[in-house]
């Protein structure tokens, strides 16, 4: 080997070695920016609602809608927005001053009368949503054998099928083992976020409901499938209609963030990761407020974007999910060093994102007038 080749060599080990010191290098501080971000010493918006957060922000996030034809009697529910990527324009820069531990003084909250039969019971077969059929019984029949001749019974393609009881004396419930029931309620949602229910659901459901008629001794009263069908799709121009998701971003005004760090940190803000790689955050009740993504694949180790996203008609009013999310937002971005943008990677601006908050607030109202009010099971079970 000459001296020439040996140089060579040696000044490609020289250059690998470089590489790997830099991306070691990189990586370092990467996990150091997170871990000052989120050391001790730092007020957090969502714990402490007195800690003002200075972010500059010009534009507003956006509805995340299907692409739908919209009629005018629905597009008054979000008065100032004409088309899904228009933006608002503002005259001027403000900061941003959120809880996410304090409802918005203007949420919409629907009158008791209006909403009591709704939320005051919600039993698994409701008219409203699902194709509820009856079935009768001679004598009184035992919850434990009803139980056995529908526990194979709980999807027909993807619509849920449920299933209650009523007792002689009229009360509706959940069937249970020791319960006796003069009919029983077979019932299969109409509609979902994967469409409304067709004509080959609808039979096969009227199939197998027709054999667990004939082993209960039972007498089902069979609707019309045209009618059904016909008030499915109905049912789905409201849930297409009112399919609306918020999401803002957080971007890094420099070097990206380390992932392990940055992950470990969101967990103990009190995220949860859930199995397609998105964080959760609680609503303290079993649910979800907010997601949040980070944007990469598993093998990343690096982000420069976070995404946080709200699904409007699956969180009640009352929990201030667009509030809470903004205020988490606001935070990781003064912590991290980052700007809190929307999908065009524009800053979000403080009147823009009051002008979004009252736009979320009518959409509630329009969904409680629907007897759907956002959050309930109901809209839960719609927009799955």
């Amino acid at each position: 080997m000459t001296d020439f080749q040996i140089s060579l060599l040696i000044a490609g080990g020289t250059l690998v070695v470089g590489v790997v010191i830099f991306n070691k290098w990189q990586e370092y501080k990467a996990k150091k920016t997170v871990e000052n971000a989120f050391a001790d010493g730092h007020d957090d918006v969502l714990l402490n609602p007195e800690v003002p957060v200075d972010v500059t922000m010009r534009q507003e996030p956006v509805f995340a809608e299907k692409e739908l034809d919209v009629e005018p009697a629905v597009k008054k529910i979000r008065p100032s927005v004409q088309t899904q990527n228009e933006l608002l324009t503002t005259p001027e820069d403000e900061a941003v001053e959120a809880s996410a531990t304090q409802n918005n003084e203007t949420a919409v909250e629907p009158s008791a009368g209006s909403l009591q039969s709704v939320v005051a019971r919600e039993l698994p077969v409701d008219e409203l949503i699902d194709c509820a059929i009856p079935l009768e019984f001679d004598t009184p029949v035992r919850g434990e054998k009803i139980l056995s001749e529908i526990a194979e019974l709980k999807y027909v393609g993807k619509k849920p099928v449920h299933f209650i009881g009523q007792r002689d004396d009229g009360e509706r419930d959940v069937i249970a083992t020791g319960g006796a029931y003069t009919s029983i309620f077979a019932g299969i949602q109409m509609v979902s976020r994967s469409g409304p229910l067709n004509e080959l659901e609808y039979s096969e459901f009227i199939m197998k409901l027709r054999a667990i008629a004939d082993n209960l001794n039972a007498h089902p009263d069979v609707p019309d499938m045209n009618k059904v069908i016909s008030h499915a799709r109905e049912l789905h121009h409201f849930v297409a209609e009112h399919d609306a998701q918020l999401s803002v971003n957080v971007a890094s005004n420099g070097a990206p963030w380390a992932l392990n760090t940055l992950l470990a940190a969101l967990e103990k803000m009190g995220f949860d990761q859930r199995p397609d790689g998105r964080l959760m955050m609680p609503d303290g009740d079993g649910g979800s407020l907010f997601t949040l993504s980070t944007n990469v694949g598993v093998s990343e180790v690096m982000t420069s974007r976070l995404t946080l996203l709200l699904d409007v008609p699956c969180v009640a009013p009352a929990r201030d999910g667009f509030g809470a999310m903004a205020a988490c937002a606001r935070s990781l971005a003064t912590r991290l060093g980052g700007t809190v943008v929307d999908d065009g990677n524009q800053p979000i601006s403080k009147a823009a994102l009051d002008e979004i908050a009252g736009q979320v607030n009518e959409f509630y109202g329009a969904m409680a007038e629907a007897q759907i009010p956002a959050g309930s099971l109901r809209a839960q079970r719609l927009f799955s």
